[in-house]
Protein backbone atom coordinates (compact mmCIF):
# COMPACT_ATOMS: atom_id res chain seq x y z
CA UNK A 1 0.00 0.00 0.00
CA UNK A 2 0.94 3.29 -1.16
CA UNK A 3 2.03 5.88 1.56
CA UNK A 4 0.08 9.22 0.63
CA UNK A 5 1.50 12.77 1.22
CA UNK A 6 -0.41 15.83 2.79
CA UNK A 7 1.28 17.95 -0.09
CA UNK A 8 1.25 15.57 -3.17
CA UNK A 9 3.86 16.41 -5.88
CA UNK A 10 7.42 16.07 -4.23
CA UNK A 11 8.88 13.78 -6.74
CA UNK A 12 7.85 16.96 -9.48
CA UNK A 13 9.18 19.49 -7.00
CA UNK A 14 12.31 17.37 -6.01
CA UNK A 15 13.28 16.89 -9.71
CA UNK A 16 12.58 20.40 -10.91
CA UNK A 17 14.54 21.65 -8.26
CA UNK A 18 17.86 19.57 -9.14
CA UNK A 19 17.29 20.28 -12.63
CA UNK A 20 17.44 24.02 -12.02
CA UNK A 21 20.37 24.16 -9.41
CA UNK A 22 22.03 21.86 -11.81
CA UNK A 23 21.39 24.42 -14.68
CA UNK A 24 22.47 27.43 -13.35
CA UNK A 25 25.04 26.49 -10.35
CA UNK A 26 26.42 23.15 -10.71
CA UNK A 27 27.04 22.68 -14.54
CA UNK A 28 28.85 26.13 -14.38
CA UNK A 29 30.61 25.22 -11.29
CA UNK A 30 32.02 22.34 -12.43
CA UNK A 31 32.96 23.49 -16.25
CA UNK A 32 34.89 26.17 -14.56
CA UNK A 33 37.04 23.63 -12.76
CA UNK A 34 37.21 21.17 -15.67
CA UNK A 35 38.94 24.14 -17.65
CA UNK A 36 41.10 24.84 -15.00
CA UNK A 37 41.78 20.95 -14.32
CA UNK A 38 43.99 21.13 -17.57
CA UNK A 39 46.86 22.47 -15.61
CA UNK A 40 48.52 20.67 -13.20
CA UNK A 41 49.01 21.55 -9.22
CA UNK A 42 52.56 23.46 -10.43
CA UNK A 43 50.96 25.77 -12.77
CA UNK A 44 47.90 26.17 -10.25
CA UNK A 45 50.80 27.48 -7.91
CA UNK A 46 52.46 29.55 -10.25
CA UNK A 47 49.11 31.55 -11.26
CA UNK A 48 48.02 31.83 -7.64
CA UNK A 49 51.24 32.18 -6.08
CA UNK A 50 51.80 35.30 -8.06
CA UNK A 51 52.46 38.70 -6.80
CA UNK A 52 49.56 40.39 -8.28
CA UNK A 53 46.97 37.85 -7.84
CA UNK A 54 48.08 37.14 -4.07
CA UNK A 55 48.21 41.08 -3.32
CA UNK A 56 44.41 41.18 -5.33
CA UNK A 57 43.59 38.29 -2.95
CA UNK A 58 44.61 40.37 0.03
CA UNK A 59 42.71 43.52 -0.81
CA UNK A 60 39.21 41.29 -1.97
CA UNK A 61 39.15 39.38 1.47
CA UNK A 62 40.67 41.87 3.54
CA UNK A 63 38.24 44.43 2.45
CA UNK A 64 35.70 42.34 2.22
CA UNK A 65 35.82 41.22 5.74
CA UNK A 66 36.16 44.55 7.25
CA UNK A 67 32.84 45.91 5.36
CA UNK A 68 30.97 42.94 6.83
CA UNK A 69 32.21 43.74 9.80
CA UNK A 70 30.82 47.86 9.60
CA UNK A 71 27.86 46.74 7.74
CA UNK A 72 26.77 44.63 11.22
CA UNK A 73 27.56 47.49 13.84
CA UNK A 74 25.58 50.01 11.46
CA UNK A 75 23.21 47.67 10.47
CA UNK A 76 21.91 46.68 13.67
CA UNK A 77 21.92 50.40 14.58
CA UNK A 78 19.80 51.06 11.97
CA UNK A 79 17.63 47.92 12.82
CA UNK A 80 17.25 49.21 16.19
CA UNK A 81 15.89 53.24 14.96
CA UNK A 82 13.62 51.43 12.25
CA UNK A 83 12.23 48.85 14.71
CA UNK A 84 12.07 50.37 18.23
CA UNK A 85 11.33 53.81 17.32
CA UNK A 86 8.18 55.48 15.68
CA UNK A 87 9.07 58.73 13.86
CA UNK A 88 8.03 60.97 10.81
CA UNK A 89 9.92 59.68 7.63
CA UNK A 90 10.54 56.15 9.10
CA UNK A 91 8.91 54.33 5.75
CA UNK A 92 11.07 56.82 3.57
CA UNK A 93 14.25 55.77 5.50
CA UNK A 94 13.07 52.36 5.64
CA UNK A 95 12.95 52.08 2.01
CA UNK A 96 16.31 53.95 1.18
CA UNK A 97 18.08 50.80 2.90
CA UNK A 98 16.71 48.83 -0.06
CA UNK A 99 18.13 51.27 -2.13
CA UNK A 100 21.83 49.43 -2.80
CA UNK A 101 19.79 46.75 -4.08
CA UNK A 102 18.04 48.09 -6.61
CA UNK A 103 20.82 50.64 -8.31
CA UNK A 104 22.99 48.97 -10.73
CA UNK A 105 26.28 48.79 -9.23
CA UNK A 106 28.29 50.90 -11.58
CA UNK A 107 25.86 54.17 -11.49
CA UNK A 108 26.82 53.47 -7.45
CA UNK A 109 30.41 53.32 -8.49
CA UNK A 110 30.05 56.50 -10.40
CA UNK A 111 28.04 58.16 -7.86
CA UNK A 112 30.75 56.97 -4.84
CA UNK A 113 33.84 58.13 -7.06
CA UNK A 114 32.24 61.64 -7.48
CA UNK A 115 31.98 61.93 -3.65
CA UNK A 116 34.89 60.89 -1.95
CA UNK A 117 37.30 61.88 -5.09
CA UNK A 118 39.59 64.80 -3.84
CA UNK A 119 36.97 67.39 -5.52
CA UNK A 120 34.20 65.50 -4.16
CA UNK A 121 31.70 66.43 -1.52
CA UNK A 122 33.10 64.36 1.18
CA UNK A 123 36.19 64.01 -1.06
CA UNK A 124 37.48 67.30 0.27
CA UNK A 125 37.41 67.08 3.60
CA UNK A 126 38.87 63.82 4.09
CA UNK A 127 41.78 65.23 2.25
CA UNK A 128 42.28 67.66 4.64
CA UNK A 129 43.08 64.84 7.07
CA UNK A 130 45.65 63.33 4.55
CA UNK A 131 42.97 60.76 3.97
CA UNK A 132 42.33 59.74 0.08
CA UNK A 133 38.92 58.61 -0.18
CA UNK A 134 38.38 57.56 -4.14
CA UNK A 135 41.07 55.72 -6.05
CA UNK A 136 42.59 53.98 -2.89
CA UNK A 137 41.72 50.80 -0.82
CA UNK A 138 39.58 52.69 1.46
CA UNK A 139 37.58 53.11 -1.57
CA UNK A 140 37.16 49.74 -2.55
CA UNK A 141 35.97 49.46 1.35
CA UNK A 142 33.74 52.35 1.24
CA UNK A 143 32.03 50.44 -2.08
CA UNK A 144 31.89 47.02 -0.80
CA UNK A 145 29.88 48.61 2.57
CA UNK A 146 27.73 50.62 0.69
CA UNK A 147 26.72 47.07 -1.81
CA UNK A 148 26.80 44.80 2.08
CA UNK A 149 24.76 47.24 4.67
CA UNK A 150 21.30 46.29 3.46
CA UNK A 151 22.05 42.37 3.82
CA UNK A 152 22.24 43.08 7.18
CA UNK A 153 19.15 44.95 8.05
CA UNK A 154 16.58 42.97 6.14
CA UNK A 155 18.25 39.65 8.06
CA UNK A 156 18.07 41.33 11.27
CA UNK A 157 14.94 43.16 11.42
CA UNK A 158 12.24 39.93 11.50
CA UNK A 159 14.35 38.92 14.15
CA UNK A 160 14.01 42.18 16.50
CA UNK A 161 10.29 42.21 15.25
CA UNK A 162 9.69 38.91 16.75
CA UNK A 163 11.82 39.44 19.90
CA UNK A 164 9.10 42.13 21.30
CA UNK A 165 9.97 44.11 24.42
CA UNK A 166 8.84 41.81 27.25
CA UNK A 167 11.75 40.37 28.17
CA UNK A 168 14.32 43.67 28.20
CA UNK A 169 10.94 44.77 30.69
CA UNK A 170 11.64 41.51 32.64
CA UNK A 171 14.92 41.98 33.03
CA UNK A 172 14.87 45.78 33.61
CA UNK A 173 12.45 44.95 36.48
CA UNK A 174 15.28 42.62 38.30
CA UNK A 175 17.68 45.13 38.37
CA UNK A 176 19.37 44.98 35.05
CA UNK A 177 21.02 48.35 33.50
CA UNK A 178 20.56 49.35 30.15
CA UNK A 179 23.95 47.41 28.92
CA UNK A 180 23.15 44.27 30.89
CA UNK A 181 20.22 44.03 29.15
CA UNK A 182 21.87 44.67 25.78
CA UNK A 183 24.58 42.21 25.96
CA UNK A 184 22.67 39.67 28.21
CA UNK A 185 19.17 39.39 26.46
CA UNK A 186 19.23 41.43 23.31
CA UNK A 187 22.50 40.74 21.36
CA UNK A 188 22.71 36.68 22.15
CA UNK A 189 19.08 36.51 20.43
CA UNK A 190 20.19 38.80 17.59
CA UNK A 191 23.56 36.82 16.92
CA UNK A 192 22.39 34.25 15.13
CA UNK A 193 21.10 36.89 12.49
CA UNK A 194 24.05 39.15 13.00
CA UNK A 195 26.19 36.41 11.64
CA UNK A 196 23.75 35.57 9.24
CA UNK A 197 23.75 39.24 7.79
CA UNK A 198 27.47 39.24 8.01
CA UNK A 199 27.97 36.08 5.80
CA UNK A 200 25.59 37.45 3.35
CA UNK A 201 27.40 40.87 3.31
CA UNK A 202 30.90 39.38 3.08
CA UNK A 203 29.73 36.79 0.07
CA UNK A 204 28.32 39.47 -1.47
CA UNK A 205 31.39 42.26 -1.50
CA UNK A 206 33.84 39.27 -2.25
CA UNK A 207 32.02 39.16 -5.45
CA UNK A 208 31.61 42.74 -6.22
CA UNK A 209 32.88 44.18 -9.64
CA UNK A 210 30.79 47.03 -11.27
CA UNK A 211 30.38 49.87 -8.23
CA UNK A 212 34.32 48.85 -7.05
CA UNK A 213 36.08 49.20 -10.40
CA UNK A 214 35.13 52.87 -11.00
CA UNK A 215 36.17 53.77 -7.48
CA UNK A 216 39.23 51.95 -6.84
CA UNK A 217 41.44 53.16 -9.51
CA UNK A 218 42.11 49.29 -10.86
CA UNK A 219 45.85 50.01 -9.84
CA UNK A 220 47.73 46.53 -10.25
CA UNK A 221 49.57 45.60 -6.12
CA UNK A 222 47.19 48.56 -5.13
CA UNK A 223 43.99 48.74 -5.43
CA UNK A 224 42.95 45.69 -7.83
CA UNK A 225 40.32 42.83 -7.15
CA UNK A 226 40.14 39.43 -7.97
CA UNK A 227 37.10 39.94 -9.79
CA UNK A 228 38.75 42.76 -12.38
CA UNK A 229 41.85 40.36 -12.29
CA UNK A 230 40.07 37.76 -13.82
CA UNK A 231 38.25 40.03 -16.57
CA UNK A 232 41.84 41.25 -17.48
CA UNK A 233 42.93 37.32 -17.90
CA UNK A 234 40.32 36.67 -20.13
CA UNK A 235 40.87 40.22 -22.12
CA UNK A 236 44.51 38.88 -22.81
CA UNK A 237 42.60 35.19 -23.64
CA UNK A 238 44.45 33.84 -20.92
CA UNK A 239 41.49 31.52 -19.77
CA UNK A 240 43.30 28.76 -17.92
CA UNK A 241 44.79 31.78 -16.22
CA UNK A 242 41.33 33.04 -15.12
CA UNK A 243 39.67 29.90 -14.53
CA UNK A 244 42.87 28.83 -12.29
CA UNK A 245 41.98 32.37 -10.23
CA UNK A 246 38.25 32.16 -10.11
CA UNK A 247 38.37 28.53 -9.07
CA UNK A 248 40.74 29.01 -5.82
CA UNK A 249 38.56 32.48 -4.95
CA UNK A 250 35.55 29.95 -4.82
CA UNK A 251 37.16 27.78 -2.95
CA UNK A 252 38.59 30.10 -0.56
CA UNK A 253 34.75 31.62 0.04
CA UNK A 254 33.16 28.76 0.29
CA UNK A 255 35.21 27.43 3.18
CA UNK A 256 35.30 30.74 5.01
CA UNK A 257 31.33 30.68 4.39
CA UNK A 258 31.59 27.01 5.72
CA UNK A 259 33.56 27.79 8.50
CA UNK A 260 30.79 30.86 9.40
CA UNK A 261 27.94 28.57 9.34
CA UNK A 262 29.41 26.24 11.37
CA UNK A 263 30.09 28.86 13.80
CA UNK A 264 26.52 29.61 13.37
CA UNK A 265 24.93 26.10 13.95
CA UNK A 266 27.15 26.18 17.24
CA UNK A 267 25.44 29.47 18.14
CA UNK A 268 21.91 27.60 17.58
CA UNK A 269 22.81 24.37 19.08
CA UNK A 270 23.80 26.16 22.56
CA UNK A 271 20.80 28.41 22.48
CA UNK A 272 18.51 25.46 22.10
Amino acid sequence: MSKHRVIPGFGLSLGFTVTYLSLIILIPLAALFVKAGGLGPAEWWRILSAPRVLAAAKLTFGASAAAAMVSVVVGLLVTWVLVRYRFPGRRLLDAMVDLPFALPTAVAGITLTSIYAPNGWIGQYLAVWGIQGAYSPFGVFIALTFIGFPFVVRTVQPVMEDLGTELEEAAATLGAGRLTVFCRVILPALLPALITGFTLAFARAIGEYGSVIFISGNLPMKTEILPLLIVAQLEQYKYRDAAVIAAGMLMVSFALLFLINLLQRQLNWHKR
